[in-house]
């Protein structure tokens, strides 16, 4: 072989496993939120490298906000809860997808609870879900899931939304409004609801987990672009993310984060989140997120078809055209069904 053939092959061969070795960028969008610890983890433990991904984190106020970046494909993955914005979005023909759990609330882990005064408790002006008549009461945003939650413990008085004074804020926003008493009560999550409940401002009366069991709260997204023209790195992204979330769920004890996992999970969140305050993840109610990323899709039914009936949305719309399960699918049969590490 001539010496330029050979100089030639030994630049090919560089240059290939350069591109081998190149990490594939991802565009994730975050809610600021413990229920986004699945991928902290993953970056922290460095699941994402291990399957190539170079992985940027944009962090959003709210998941309705991460809608346009999806739509112009500028956001790749991302979670947050669902909305019948997110649903109004699908039935525009903008192609975002729900492909994982993540965050649902079986019993013991309700991280969103109707939290009241605590003046109000020790008066006892307020007893019982009854009493919600006629008190100001706040979810995060309006065709929220907590929309849902709150209409569940209506009923359950025997009440409805005309008997109540709803208001809409966000989760930091309502313990500052329970503190100044602008506020009577609030569907709070954490971890802002611990830091309420610890200042001496609110009571937990009861969690969601109690009003809405197993509620599907908060969901990953992909975008249509993402699914479509990088199948391969959205599948490598899938299982980086339930290696996260699998780590995750072994710190978790009777849902609080226990053990020296439970305190690295603690010093995760501490280290990305604004809350800085370590002794309020300690104390908070961990969120459920699915080692297998199994969503419950009942529940995404029921809350579409309230979200209907409230008139939150328009056009039409189905949970199968906003569904698709089979990235986790595909990495729980890879990865095998989660088991809790000794």
């Amino acid at each position: 072989m001539r010496a330029w053939q050979t100089i030639i092959l030994a630049a090919a061969g560089l240059l290939a496993a350069h591109a081998a070795m190149a990490a594939d960028r991802v565009n994730v969008g975050t809610a600021n939120s413990a229920t986004d610890i699945g991928v902290y983890v993953a970056a922290r433990k460095g699941f994402f490298k291990e399957e190539g991904l170079d992985v940027n984190f944009i962090a959003f106020d709210s998941a309705a906000k991460m809608i346009a970046p999806f739509a112009s494909g500028d956001l790749d993955a991302g979670g947050g809860g669902t909305s019948a914005g997110l649903y109004n979005a699908v039935a525009r023909g903008i192609d975002i997808k729900i492909v994982a759990d993540k965050n649902h609330t079986p019993k013991g882990q309700g991280i969103q609870p109707l939290l009241v005064r605590k003046d109000l408790i020790e008066s006892g002006r307020f007893k019982t879900l009854a009493d919600l008549k006629g008190l100001k009461i706040s979810t995060a945003a309006p065709g929220s899931a907590a929309s849902t939650t709150l209409d569940r413990a209506l009923k359950m008085a025997g009440l409805t939304i005309k008997d109540v004074d709803q208001v809409y804020m966000g989760f930091p926003q309502q313990s500052v409004a329970l503190s100044n008493k602008a506020l009577d009560a609030a569907f709070t999550a954490e971890p802002s609801a611990s830091d309420a409940v610890a200042s001496g401002v609110a009571v937990r009366f009861m969690g969601d987990d109690e009003i809405y069991p197993d509620h599907q709260l908060a969901v990953v997204f992909y975008s249509g672009t993402f699914v479509k023209n990088r199948p391969d790195v959205a599948r490598r992204y899938m299982r980086a993310y339930l290696k996260g979330v699998r780590y995750y769920n072994d710190a978790i004890v009777d849902g609080k984060l226990v053990g020296p996992k439970g305190a690295e999970i603690v010093d995760i969140l501490a280290e990305n989140i604004p809350t800085k305050d370590k002794t309020i993840y300690s104390r908070l109610i961990a969120p459920a997120c699915d080692p297998d990323g199994k969503l419950r899709v009942d529940s995404l039914r029921e809350d579409l078809e309230f979200f209907k009936r409230a008139g939150d949305i328009q056009g039409n719309v189905t949970i199968e055209q906003a569904l698709d399960t089979s990235f986790a699918e595909q990495a729980v049969k890879e990865l095998g069904p989660y088991k809790r590490a000794n």
